[in-house]
């Protein structure tokens, strides 16, 4: 089942409330622009965020997961602590289901249609940080899904879906470019030719299904991607 979309209070110029795709008493699912935080950064520039916006209009919002701040997409976010608690215990146990739409550069030679998938282990790069790298010794076990959409052969670029079944700092972004396939405008993975192709990074959440904390009802959020 696919909620109708829900009107957020009418924002301020400042703080304009994000868009919600469906909100209730135990939960809100928001868009997330690409570009903005989802949660607040260190010094007073980096305090403006999805969650900081959420709350001005939904009190008491908390977050329950995130997308790096160059991802636009789909973001969960519960009303109150204990839908907080059972959230976040359901994404622990990987009861919630995503999927990612990208492009990436390069022509990626699996078919249209097949899944495939991608085990490599991710580790932070301390001398380099936030950066994360693929290490056999020292990583964490990380596993993608994904499949190939569509080829545009003028632009040598391939359309991808994405499904992170493990839950790793940068996984796609990671796992993508160490194929040889980063996504395009991705500003840490990518060389800078590739980087100049979009004017964002082009990883967007778009899809979202989960068992409701509270009535346990099968729910699913769709949301087409700007690019």
């Amino acid at each position: 089942m696919t909620p109708t979309v829900a009107e957020g209070t009418a924002g301020t110029a400042r703080h304009p409330a994000p868009m919600a795709l469906y909100e209730d008493a135990d939960l809100l699912v928001l868009n997330k622009l690409s570009g903005l935080l989802c949660v607040p950064g260190r010094g007073p520039d980096k305090q403006d965020c999805l969650s900081a916006r959420a709350q001005l209009h939904w009190p008491g919002a908390l977050i329950v997961h995130r997308l790096d701040q160059a991802t636009s997409g789909l973001v969960l976010m519960a009303r109150h602590a204990d839908a907080q608690r059972r959230l976040s215990l359901a994404f622990e146990q990987r009861q919630v289901h995503k999927r990612y739409l990208a492009v990436v550069q390069g022509l990626v030679a699996e078919p249209p249609g097949i899944w495939a998938d991608i085990h490599l282990p991710i580790a932070a790069d301390w001398e380099r940080r936030p950066l994360r790298i693929i290490d056999a010794l020292q990583g964490k076990p990380s596993h993608t899904r994904w499949r190939t959409l569509a080829h545009n052969t003028a632009a040598g670029t391939t359309r991808v879906e994405l499904e992170p079944v493990t839950g790793r700092t940068h996984q796609l972004r990671v796992h993508l470019a160490a194929l040889g396939h980063p996504i395009l405008g991705d500003a840490l993975y990518a060389d800078a030719a590739t980087q100049a192709q979009a004017p964002r990074l082009l990883l967007h959440a778009g899809e979202l299904a989960l068992t409701h904390p509270a009535t346990g009802q099968a729910m699913r959020w769709d949301l087409a991607a700007d690019f």
